[in-house]
C-alpha cells in the first residue's frame, strides 16, 4: 500500500466532521427525531471516521463507499478493526446499493435497532484512533500557526 504525506488539515477536518455527525446523531436520538434521520446522520459519521483514519496514516482509499474505505483501513498495519465490525460497516453499502448508479435508492430506516447499531459503529470507530498520533498531528498544526 502506497503512503502519502499526512494531510494534517484534512485529517483534522474529517475527524472533526465525524465527531460532530456522531454527536448530532446522538442528539437527534435523544430529541426523538425519526430513526431515519438518526441512521443517515450516523452513517455519514461512519464514513467520515473511516476517511479520517485514512488521512491520519496517509493512505488514499480511492473511493468513499464503505467497502473501499474499510478495505483500505484494514491494510493500515497500525490500525486494528474487528472483523465483525468491518463486516457490519461493509453491509451499509449492500443495504443501500450505494455502489450502483442504476439501482441506488435512498431507503428509509425506521428500525431503532438498526440506527443504534450504526451509532455503536460510530463509538467503536472513534475508539480505534491512536490518541497520541491524533494529538501529535493537532500540535503540528498549532505549531504551524504560531
Amino acid at each position: 500500500m502506497k503512503r502519502y504525506p499526512v494531510d494534517k488539515t484534512m485529517f483534522e477536518k474529517n475527524y472533526h466532521s465525524a465527531q460532530m455527525y456522531h454527536f448530532r446523531a446522538n442528539q437527534f436520538l435523544e430529541e426523538g427525531q425519526s430513526m431515519s434521520v438518526v441512521f443517515n446522520v450516523a452513517c455519514v459519521a461512519v464514513e467520515n471516521y473511516l476517511i479520517a483514519l485514512c488521512d491520519l496514516y496517509g493512505v488514499d482509499p480511492g473511493t468513499h463507499n464503505y467497502r473501499c474505505l474499510v478495505d483500505t483501513v484494514e491494510e493500515i498495519k497500525e490500525v486494528h478493526l474487528s472483523a465483525v465490525k468491518a463486516n457490519e460497516i461493509r453491509a451499509l453499502d449492500a443495504a443501500y446499493e450505494i455502489c450502483s448508479l442504476e439501482k441506488y435508492q435512498r431507503k428509509e430506516c425506521s428500525d431503532r435497532e438498526v440506527a443504534l447499531q450504526v451509532l455503536s459503529l460510530c463509538k467503536y470507530l472513534d475508539g480505534v484512533f491512536d490518541r497520541k498520533r491524533c494529538l501529535a498531528v493537532h500540535n503540528d498544526l498549532l505549531d504551524q500557526v504560531i
